[in-house]
């Protein structure tokens, strides 16, 4: 397998995408950057004589956490996901495929532009309801897509992600140490850890997250995914996508969105918005435990709260579980 990033030769990059006739022989690559901070997968920016595209390739880890494994055909998935969406109104908010190498495990997509992703929203605390309202019906587009038959079932992925959103951050001991992000978080944690009635539906929740289901997701439809360019909305990085239940994505949407605002109305705001078959339960459930996750787990959001704030929120959260 051929590993691409910054440090790769430019003439080594350009002679590969000239044979993959994604390139012209005459055409030249100027400059290879980031787009941005990607979690999963390397992302270059390759800017060219002619135009600028976008590279995405797998590793056998997670780009920022290179001690965590992860699966290499993460990024089929993502290429199949982006194939099933054939509604017309989705095409101007994803990225077009310019083409993909099934055995480097690499994508090409359109370069959007100097989008900005939406975690700017934890620092403003805020979303405009037109906002809101476009990314809902976004997701509510993405569920009524037809599912292929051969929809990768993306196991491992969600094996992965199983153990980071409904396991670890619910074991006493799993190693974080929560204190080294903020003082006072550890102990904060240990009630919820240790709450009995949380976790047998955590795990029941859990346990349907595994399971089959009828609806395409996103499988992880948060402000990190979502992208702005002027009055332009993307969705990118559907490598978590699987055939699964609507609440999931739109309990996730929910949770960053009240952890951002410290507003749990905005629950019924994405409920109300969605024009598809949801349960309202279920939805905040799904919220409630990403909440949790987000603020005792691995992956942590830059989300400054003071500890008193992240008391308030996981206590709504557990309110939100168990209700």
């Amino acid at each position: 397998m051929k590993y691409f990033d910054q440090r790769t030769p430019a003439s080594e990059l350009q002679d590969y995408l000239i044979e993959k006739q994604w390139m012209d022989s005459n055409e030249e690559i100027l400059s290879l950057e980031k787009p941005g901070e990607g979690n999963m997968n390397v992302v270059l920016r390759i800017k060219t004589s002619e135009r600028s595209f976008v590279l995405k390739q797998s590793r056998p880890f997670v780009q920022k956490y290179q001690q965590i494994a992860a699966p290499l055909n993460r990024i089929a998935v993502e290429h199949q996901f982006y194939n099933s969406l054939q509604n017309d109104a989705l095409k101007p908010h994803i990225p077009k495929i310019l083409g993909y190498d099934a055995a480097q495990y690499l994508l090409i997509l359109e370069d959007l532009g100097r989008c900005e992703d939406m975690s700017t929203i934890y620092a403003s605390r805020k979303i405009t309801e037109d906002t809101l309202q476009k990314l809902v019906s976004i997701l509510t587009l993405i569920h009524k897509s037809d599912v292929p038959d051969n929809f990768p079932e993306n196991r491992k992925m969600r094996e992965l992600n199983h153990q980071h959103i409904f396991v670890l951050p619910f074991l006493v001991d799993n190693g974080f140490q929560l204190d080294d992000i903020q003082k006072g978080l550890q102990e904060l944690s240990m009630p919820y850890k240790q709450d009995a009635s949380l976790k047998a539906v955590v795990e029941e929740i859990g346990n349907r997250y595994l399971s089959p289901g009828k609806t395409l997701l996103h499988g992880d439809y948060y402000p990190g995914s979502w992208m702005t360019e002027s009055e332009n909305l993307y969705v990118i990085d559907p490598e978590f996508g699987y055939v699964g239940f609507a609440e999931f994505d739109l309990g996730v949407m929910a949770a960053h969105i009240i952890m951002a605002t410290a507003d749990e109305s905005y629950l019924n705001s994405i409920y109300g918005f969605y024009d598809g078959n949801a349960n309202k339960k279920l939805l905040s459930q799904v919220a409630g435990i990403e909440i949790m996750r987000r603020l005792i787990g691995l992956a942590q959001l830059p989300l400054k709260r003071s500890i008193e704030e992240k008391r308030y929120l996981l206590e709504l959260a557990r309110n939100m579980i168990l209700k």
